[in-house]
Order: structure tokens, then C-alpha cells, then sequence
């Protein structure tokens, strides 16, 4: 005899129903980290930290102002579908702070307003990304509505990484189409095997940029040819660098226990920067033959430098 099971029913719950105002209302609630960390999961960035909100540019007022990592990033948003006048907005706003990801969150798109991101996103610069998110209420019976990102439009990163490699095929040297190459495998390891590490779209340089949850830092992944050695570094730049450096100095023993491996900490006294770094010697990317060795070394460092240096990093004052 076949048990029934008492199922609930999905239903849509308009918007102005748990925000009365955009500006007000929904934009702030939007900003706050536990909705952008929501928005950035459904995005697949690895966060979003909030700068400002109603923030000026020119003698305009962006919704949101944001950043990945170092990047800034803008998020514009409506109760309502689309239309042209956000359009403008959303490019405005980039140029204005000079943004790297373009965010235009909406109750609807219009087919007319999707089309347009996708262009932006197939003929502008590789660093540059246009995402549209449809944001929805549902409730199941008669429970809260919960808020659900949906994404209309992201960047094809797959083709953007594709025309990257070929204009270094074209243009860079030997070396820089080997870094390229490099990196774009050991991206795709990473979003297969430990997909929490979200880097950069991949350049022909020696480095790699990570995203570990806070501005002023970086979680960065080396290739150094000259020197024959790979590396994953937390490499802190700025002004506040130093007391940074320092802060986490105290630490030193606490970070290497949770890591089971020793740092190379490095002050840079004459620069104004400094970094955090383990680094695997005798390894140069020309041998092709031992990248699978060396990818899967960077993972095992940048998976586990990330899971215990996030926290820290992320409480310093």
C-alpha cells in the first residue's frame, strides 16, 4: 500500500508585496551581505562585498556600489521589467566608476533588454561582464516568501576564455601563450573539483588572480617561469598593507598549525605591498608532462590557504 505524501504547492508572490519602494526598501535590503552573498552564489562569483548604496555618480545616484575581490562591480535594480532609461543607467554607471562586472537585477526582462546584454558581453573587452538577474518571491502555502535569483543573462565565459587564447596565439610570445594555456587548465580543474574557488578570467602573465572575500586582498596563484617555480600567495597591496602584514604576523603559528605547512612571509619593506606565499620549486610550466602534478598541487594550496586564511582575513579590523 502506497503511502500519500502531502505536498505543498509553490506559489508566486508579487514583489511590492515584501518591498513598497525600491529605493527604500528593496535596495537596501539587497545590500545587505547576506542577500549579495545570495546573489553572488546564483552568479557563481565568489562575493560580493557592499561599498556604498544611492552612490553618486555625476548627479546621479547608482543603486549599489560593490566589489569582487578588487574589482568594482554595479548593481542597479527594479520592481519592475526592464526598460530603456536602466539601460542607459547600467552603462552610465559602469564607465562612471569604472566597472568590471554590471549587474541589472529586475522583476522581468524584456527580450529587447536580455539581447542587449548579450551583445555587450560578446563585444566588449574579456574583463568586462554584463549579468541580468530576475529576482522572484515564492512561498509554499502559507509560509514567508523566500526570494529566488534567477539569471537571465551572464557572460559566456567558456567563449571569452576561447577568444583570449587565440588573440595570444596571435599575438603574445611562446611564454604567454603557455601561461594562458596554464591557467585555463587549471581553471577548469578548479570549477570541477573545488568549484568554492572562483579565480579571474585567465591572462597570458604569470600569475592568477583569486578572489578571498575582502577588498585590499588577494589570494593569487604563480607560475614564474624565470625562476622555475609555482606558488599560491596572500598578497596584500595599499596603503594598509603593512599593518596587515602585521596583524596576521601574530598569528603566524595559529595560521601554519591549520595550514600543516610553513609560509614564506615576506614584508617587502620597499614596496607597498606585501605577501604570504608557499611556493613548489623545480617546477616549470614548459614541461607539459608534469601538469597534472602541478595542477593538482595548486589546487590542494589554494583550497586550503583559502578555507583557513578567509576567516581570518575577513575579521581583521
Amino acid at each position: 500500500m502506497k503511502t500519500k505524501i502531502d505536498l505543498g504547492n509553490l506559489q508566486r508572490v508579487p514583489l511590492r508585496d515584501a518591498w513598497k519602494h525600491e529605493a527604500g526598501e528593496f535596495t537596501p535590503w539587497l545590500a545587505e551581505a547576506d542577500n549579495l552573498y545570495a546573489l553572488a552564489q546564483a552568479l557563481g562569483l565568489s562575493e560580493l562585498e557592499a561599498v556604498a548604496t544611492e552612490h553618486y555618480v555625476g548627479d546621479f545616484k547608482l543603486d549599489i556600489l560593490c566589489t569582487d575581490g578588487d574589482q568594482r562591480v554595479i548593481i542597479e535594480n527594479q520592481l519592475a521589467e526592464t526598460d530603456h532609461k536602466h539601460l542607459g543607467q547600467i552603462l552610465a554607471y559602469a564607465a562612471g566608476v569604472e566597472a568590471r562586472k554590471v549587474i541589472w537585477v529586475a522583476k522581468s526582462f524584456r527580450p529587447e533588454h536580455a539581447a542587449a546584454l548579450r551583445f555587450l558581453n560578446a563585444n566588449t573587452t574579456d574583463d568586462l561582464s554584463f549579468f541580468g538577474v530576475q529576482v522572484e518571491l515564492w512561498r509554499i502555502g502559507s509560509s514567508r516568501p523566500a526570494p529566488k535569483f534567477e539569471v537571465v543573462v551572464k557572460p559566456d565565459d567558456w567563449v571569452k576564455t576561447g577568444r583570449e587564447l587565440a588573440r595570444a596565439a596571435s599575438s603574445a610570445s611562446p611564454t604567454k601563450q603557455l601561461q594562458l594555456k596554464f591557467w585555463a587548465a587549471l581553471i577548469d580543474r578548479l570549477a570541477r573539483n573545488a568549484p568554492q574557488i572562483r579565480p579571474q578570467k585567465p591572462r597570458p602573465q604569470y600569475w592568477l588572480v583569486s578572489s578571498i572575500g575582502r577588498s585590499g586582498f588577494e589570494l593569487n596563484i604563480t607560475a614564474n617561469t624565470r625562476d622555475e617555480r609555482l606558488g599560491v600567495e596572500l598578497w596584500m597591496p595599499g596603503e594598509e598593507a603593512k599593518a596587515r602584514f602585521a596583524a596576521l604576523l601574530t598569528q603566524k603559528d595559529t595560521i601554519e598549525r591549520a595550514l600543516e605547512f610553513e609560509l614564506d612571509w615576506q614584508e617587502l619593506p620597499d614596496a607597498k605591498a606585501c605577501r604570504i606565499a608557499t611556493y613548489y620549486p623545480n617546477a616549470s610550466i614548459e614541461n607539459e608532462a608534469r601538469w597534472d602534478e602541478y595542477l593538482q598541487w595548486l589546487e590542494q594550496r589554494v583550497v586550503v590557504m583559502d578555507r583557513v586564511l578567509r576567516p581570518i582575513v575577513k575579521s581583521l579590523p
